[in-house]
């Protein structure tokens, strides 16, 4: 499939594929070639401007960050702001909301990522709220009609992953919109697995809030996450975790806080600017590379380490329909912290996570004979008993 697979003429664009067999996108994605130009810019704008870098395009660079991702989740301009990272998003949207007795319930799922997790039972233990975890029957998926019935009169909010992070199971992200706000309920939509492995669509599916960073799957690194507020619910709401960014007249220096009007009253504090020189790089060329044919490879490239896992008798943690599993999938297989530590040490860049095993993600630069590769690589370190020097180690996660 190499020959005629039109994606891998994107391979050069990431510097790190020509040294390894680059498949955990699902942690961190490889960093894009035009980055280092890109971080070399914000350090002149430091050195040369000084203070005057703010007036220069720092000041608006949450927002202008966040149109290049907006076509990646079918929102438009000015819809989305970048955040630090998705704890904080997800905080800020849980800050703009009451929690009456007779409507006090959250619903999430016990498999949602911890992070989480933790900020919601948290911040819902000092604001009095409830939070309803709908459990899994096998740690790999949520059956969709026993989270639909979780959703009831009483829910304020319903808080879930779109692609849960250790199985890559995919959430049916429409009809859990639909039945909240049947029952006059919001949904905020963590879809840091789902952007940039597959089409996702923010209009379509009705969600209230979503989340997400650029970190794995639209290889833009660390410290560039987003929120999208839908304009239904953008200004009726006042985040109190907020900032000076939020302010209408932010240099005015007022002491009472009046909210600016759009998706800019979402904003809180001063942004990381370095970050955002690194994040838009990598969401420009998933866009190039185009969001239906990188889902399409996808679900072949998944499908074909499923059956090379089956071939081998191994446990796959990963759902096994097509239209339910991301872009990653777990092998559990014996020995797997030492295993993934020895494929690490040979440039096999995968991650290892503790109930799922070794979790595989090629992505849209990935070539086939790569799933291969990591295959072979398993096999020998369990028939040569390679894992061993590492059985001792504490475990690496990626």
């Amino acid at each position: 499939m190499d020959a005629h697979d039109p994606l891998l003429a994107f391979r050069s664009e990431f510097p790190i594929l020509d040294r390894t067999t680059y498949l955990v996108s699902n942690s961190l994605g490889p960093m894009p070639r035009a980055v280092p130009e890109r971080l070399a810019e914000y350090a002149a704008a430091w050195a040369e401007q000084g203070v005057g870098a703010w007036n220069a395009g720092w000041w608006e660079m949450p927002l202008k960050a966040g149109n290049t991702i907006a076509p990646l989740i079918g929102a438009g301009d000015d819809e989305l702001v970048m955040m630090p990272n998705v704890s904080i998003a997800q905080a800020t949207v849980f800050s703009a909301l009451d929690f009456p007795p007779e409507r006090n319930r959250i619903v999430m799922t016990d498999l949602d990522f911890p992070s989480i997790r933790y900020g919601t039972h948290e911040m819902a233990r000092t604001a009095g709220a409830q939070v309803i975890s709908v459990p899994s029957d096998d740690g790999i998926g949520i059956e969709i009609d026993r989270l639909l019935e979780a959703i009831d009169e009483r829910t304020r909010l319903v808080a879930v992953s779109h692609v849960l992070f250790k199985s890559a199971f995919v959430m049916d992200a429409g009809r859990i919109c639909r039945r909240a706000h049947e029952v006059g309920a919001l949904v905020c939509l963590d879809a840091f697995h789902s952007v940039g492995v597959m089409p996702v669509d923010v209009k379509e599916m009705g969600v209230d809030f979503l989340t997400g960073g650029v970190l794995k799957w639209l290889c833009g690194g660390p410290g560039g996450c987003f929120l999208y507020v839908s304009p239904a619910v953008r200004d009726r709401l006042s985040p109190t975790l907020t900032g000076w960014q939020a302010h209408e007249a932010p240099f005015a220096f007022a002491p009472e806080m009046t909210f600016a009007k759009g998706i800019a009253r979402w904003l809180n504090g001063t942004p990381v600017i370095p970050a955002l020189y690194a994040a838009v790089e990598g969401p420009k060329i998933v866009h190039r590379a185009g969001a239906a044919a990188i889902r399409q490879k996808s679900v072949r490239q998944t499908a074909r380490l499923v059956a090379l896992a089956d071939e081998q008798g191994y446990d796959v943690r990963a759902p096994r329909d097509p239209e339910r599993r991301g872009g990653t999938v777990a092998v559990d297989v014996p020995n797997a912290a030492a295993v993934a530590q020895d494929l690490l040490s040979q440039r096999i860049l995968i991650d290892f996570r503790v109930g799922a095993g070794i979790r595989i993600a090629p992505h849209f630069f990935t070539e086939d004979a790569e799933l291969e590769a990591v295959f072979a690589a398993i096999d020998s370190s369990l028939a040569t008993e390679s894992w061993k020097k590492f059985a001792t180690s504490t475990p690496v996660v990626t």
